[in-house]
């Protein structure tokens, strides 16, 4: 999640007015900060009660989500709270909770590694996602499973890699669907 972080802090990806939803959350490090760039604006000042602030989307199943509220709540200013909602999403499952196509970003840190849900999670991305939606996805290539889930990913989303941190060893992959590139 850190290397994806700085990612989008670094390359000054504009989250002001954009609707997010960050997949597999974990601890919600991701979402916070992407609540956290949704408020800047090009000075670099923080534009806390703008209109124009990011809508955070912050997913993870059952189980994390005590946790995960916790740390939204303590770790963003009591104005940004509201723009960063906490929601249960098990991949495949209850999809009808999200409005299909509604997001301009998906975002996913350290989330391909269990074969397993890999069909539930390409189900969920497609839902999720409309033309215009950029996804960017963060992981280590350890297995040859990872492998499979990008050439299952290229099966259905324009899929490039834009950035690879040598040191942590991850690699950020922005997949759009159909053909269209646009940039962010």
């Amino acid at each position: 999640a850190v290397v994806l972080c700085a990612y989008l802090e670094m390359e000054g990806i504009d989250l002001r007015d954009r609707s997010v939803i960050e997949l597999g959350a974990g601890t919600g490090l991701l979402g916070i900060v992407v609540t956290l760039l949704g408020t800047e604006e090009p000075d670099g000042v923080r534009a806390l009660y703008s209109t124009c602030c990011a809508r955070v989307t912050i997913t993870d199943r059952a189980a994390a989500l005590e946790f995960l509220e916790s740390n939204v709540q303590a770790n963003l200013p009591p104005e940004l709270r509201p723009r960063a909602v906490v929601k249960e999403l098990t991949w495949g499952k209850d999809l009808d909770n999200f409005p299909p196509g509604a997001f301009d970003f998906v975002l996913g840190a350290d989330i391909v590694y269990l074969e397993e849900t890999f069909v539930e999670l390409l189900q969920t991305l497609e839902h999720l996602c409309s033309e215009r939606t950029v996804i960017l996805l963060s992981c280590r290539i350890r297995y040859e499973r990872d492998l499979q889930f990008l050439r299952m990913l290229r099966e259905r989303f324009s899929v490039s890699e834009v950035h690879y941190d040598s040191s942590k060893d991850v690699h950020i992959y922005r997949a759009q669907r159909g053909s269209r590139k646009e940039d962010f």
